[in-house]
């Protein structure tokens, strides 16, 4: 009944409404977008005029616990807002103040996440984007662009997952809790305080989807497009990133390992990321502070010399970055 109710709330609105976000200036717009699997929340910041990077959170986290930390990196500012407008997707119930999703509505799968995604494109009007997501989030993402190759320009993978769900994977989020010898971190505080602000049925509803999701190994070579993936040299997930770069083409993927960090390193480590971020949006003729190329322009994905993911290029001397290339 609450969720039919917020239906109708949201269908009688305009197509949105302002989030008020102190830690946002200007803060972001978030509009709340129909699709065929139901509402999905979407906050967009920036200059709509410019090319479109859209984000997906981990699980139980939105874009405000999950990419704060790299977005209020003054440079940050100069690289992504400069080039892009960030549309951060929510998966459902995920959104800041989201009601309880109600019990007999239909459980999502992660294909059906996918195809979410390709509305939200369509609402905006968006043809080719920029994706970045964060561990099941860069999973969401990397399946979107398995099943729309021509509306994914690159890929920025953090953590991400890729093989099927395994009883290592469970024991990890068990372990996740801490305990007297090794106290949580304040990164696992925050996303447990982001846990608590959420209802457990809508958290619950996105873990059942990753819980059933397919291992996509054998379809990731066939993408076209670049990748760029980070992952914390403590994470969880370290075996799984260093997976997901032997499948893909090595051509036009790098990895960078980051050294004392977890699995979400936009709020561990964002700055870290900056610098193979903007070698890799070189690729693409972007740069920090570019006044050549023109906000309305398209991304034209350029050819990428081998010596660009070398590790001197990715910034392995300044630490606690380095870089693992595939052989």
């Amino acid at each position: 009944m609450q969720m039919k109710m917020r239906e109708r709330e949201m269908a009688a609105s305009t197509d949105s409404v302002s989030v008020d976000i102190d830690a946002f200036s200007p803060p972001p717009k978030e509009h709340i977008v129909r699709t065929h699997y139901g509402y999905v929340s979407v906050a967009v910041y920036g200059d709509p005029e410019k090319p479109a990077l859209i984000t997906y959170p981990d699980l139980a986290l939105n874009y405000v616990s999950c990419f704060q930390g790299l977005l209020f990196c003054p440079e940050a500012s100069t690289l992504l807002l400069h080039n892009f407008c960030i549309y951060h997707i929510s998966p459902p119930g995920h959104e800041l103040g989201a009601p309880e999703i109600a019990p007999d509505y239909p459980v999502l799968s992660v294909d059906d996440l996918a195809d979410q995604i390709a509305e939200v494109l369509n609402f905006f009007g968006l043809s080719a984007v920029m994706c970045m997501g964060v561990a099941a989030g860069a999973y969401i993402l990397t399946l979107f662009a398995m099943k729309y190759r021509q509306r994914v320009l690159g890929l920025i993978l953090v953590s991400p997952l890729c093989k099927e769900p395994s009883w290592t994977e469970w024991l990890c989020n068990k372990d996740i809790r801490g305990g007297a010898q090794f106290p949580e971190s304040d990164i696992v505080k925050a996303c447990r305080r982001s846990l608590d602000e959420m209802h457990s049925l809508n958290v619950w509803r996105f873990l059942e989807a990753i819980n059933g999701r397919p291992d996509l190994s054998e379809g990731l070579r066939k993408l076209n497009c670049r990748s760029l993936i980070f992952v914390g040299d403590m994470s969880p997930f370290h075996s799984e990133a260093l997976h997901i770069t032997s499948k893909l083409d090595r051509r036009f993927s790098a990895l960078v390992e980051v050294q004392a960090c977890g699995s979400i390193v936009t709020e561990e480590q964002p700055h870290a990321m900056l610098i193979p971020i903007e070698y890799f949006l070189m690729g693409y003729g972007l740069y920090r502070q570019s006044k050549s190329l023109s906000p309305r322009s398209p991304l034209s994905p350029s050819w990428i010399s081998p010596e660009l993911f070398t590790p001197e290029s990715m910034g392995l001397k300044l630490k606690p970055i380095k870089t693992r290339i595939p052989t």
